[in-house]
């Protein structure tokens, strides 16, 4: 596990396993606070700590099991809350580092959870049994607070912009820290995956997301992918094109559509073949 910090409320964390990221957003210092938490708020503000929201999560278990420390040594507070960018089972393994912390997402990620009751710990039981990992514990995803989106997610004094992200799957987020200059993307603008379509993603949702995305990097100063390095802007605005490139070459040319250059080895002509499968 690797730990990078993008900005002083900004620390980046990047498992073994698919280079998947876990990112930890701390509230701005100098803002003006609430006087106290809602006692009902989904995520309630210890007080006289800085508040922490966890986006995603790493996936190995010591890795999950160091994430306390590893805030505590950057001088973090424990996090307050829990924020998944969609409902695939490896951006929802928070819950087993922090188990008391109450898990946000968007309005469609929650309804995929409810309609898909236990997919998520099938997926990673799954997983687990193929590379032999075992846990401590199974991933308990507790209570669940759908957050409106397109809308604002409270830490602190200061707020994070939640915009669609639908495309790779019917669900989920892209999350922007406005004082960082950072994006928190989930399954998209990778630079080692093509865009790929899962259940229930469609190209049409694909591109829309990308154009969302489009003028929140024309600001980013970091744009962190589900899975690949972490971007500066200038490289996520190249890769964004890129994938719009190929998306509409897969819509209009199905299997002879060009891949990404950089994005052409064995596995991803897999995912590629999956997509045109989709398609059709």
């Amino acid at each position: 596990m690797r730990a990078i910090s993008l900005h002083r409320d900004v620390i980046v964390v990047t498992s073994q396993l698919l280079h998947a990221h876990c990112t930890v957003i701390r509230e701005p210092a100098g803002r003006a606070r609430p006087a106290a938490p809602e006692p009902d708020a989904p995520w309630g503000r210890r007080e006289g700590a800085a508040e922490v929201l966890l986006v995603d999560s790493p996936i190995l278990p010591d890795e999950l099991e160091l994430l306390p420390s590893l805030l505590a040594q950057a001088a973090f507070p424990p996090p307050s809350g829990l924020l998944a960018t969609h409902a695939d089972w490896d951006h929802l393994l928070g819950r087993i580092a922090f188990p008391d912390a109450a898990l946000g997402c968007a309005q469609s990620t929650a309804e995929r959870l409810r309609a898909e009751p236990g997919a998520a710990q099938r997926e990673l039981r799954a997983f687990d049994e193929q590379l032999y990992i075992e846990r401590d514990r199974p991933l308990a995803l507790g209570s669940i607070q759908a957050l409106a989106v397109p809308g604002r997610c409270e830490i602190g004094g200061a707020e994070l912009e939640l915009h669609p992200a639908y495309g790779h799957t019917k669900d989920g987020m892209a999350i922007w820290i406005p004082w960082a200059r950072v994006l928190v993307a989930g399954d998209y603008l990778s630079a080692v995956e093509i865009p790929t379509l899962s259940d229930g993603g469609t190209v049409d949702a694909y591109l829309a997301t990308l154009e969302r995305m489009r003028p929140l990097l024309a600001g980013a100063e970091h744009v962190v992918p589900g899975h690949g390095p972490v971007l500066d802007g200038a490289r996520a605005r190249s890769v964004l094109q890129e994938d719009v490139a190929y998306l509409q070459a897969l819509r209009e040319l199905g299997e002879r559509a060009p891949l990404p250059a950089g994005r052409r080895a064995r596995g991803q002509r897999a995912k590629h073949s999956e997509n045109v499968t989709r398609l059709t």
